[in-house]
């Protein structure tokens, strides 16, 4: 976990990039009950304007997460987390499915032992998330 005498303004988080394949979907239809059938029916996504079956943006949304509380070392550390979603994953049927890459930087280092983090999520090269920002507390 960084200190906050340690970080500046300028680090950089850790890129990672995280496979989104069908069956992860289907996994967190699951596991958040959300189940609409955007997320898993290809024929019903198409139906209704869709390229395919997308991502649910809240998963999107804790895989940029994750990239955050894996660099602060404490998932209680983020204090907030806020995004907008520009643009839905895609999640081809097969092999390979989506590539989110998620990055990071410091923008911010507040005074009272905050930081805030600018994150940029892209699949293929396009934003997914706009105004994606955390802001962490470190010790």
């Amino acid at each position: 976990m960084p200190t906050y005498a340690e970080v500046e303004v300028g680090t950089e988080l850790p890129a990672r990039t995280f496979p989104i394949q069908r069956v992860d979907l289907v996994r967190y239809c699951g596991a958040s009950g959300d189940h609409n059938v955007i997320h898993w029916n290809e024929r019903v996504a198409k139906a209704v304007g869709l390229p395919d079956v997308i991502a649910h943006g809240m998963l999107t949304m804790a895989e940029a997460g994750r990239v955050v509380t894996d660099w602060a070392g404490d998932p209680g550390a983020v204090e907030s987390l806020t995004v907008r979603f520009s643009r839905p994953v895609v999640v081809p049927d097969d092999d390979t499915g989506a590539s989110l890459l998620v990055s990071g930087v410091v923008e911010e280092k507040r005074p009272d032992g905050r930081v805030l983090v600018v994150l940029t999520a892209t699949v293929d090269g396009s934003k997914v998330l706009m105004g994606a920002k955390a802001v962490v507390r470190l010790a």
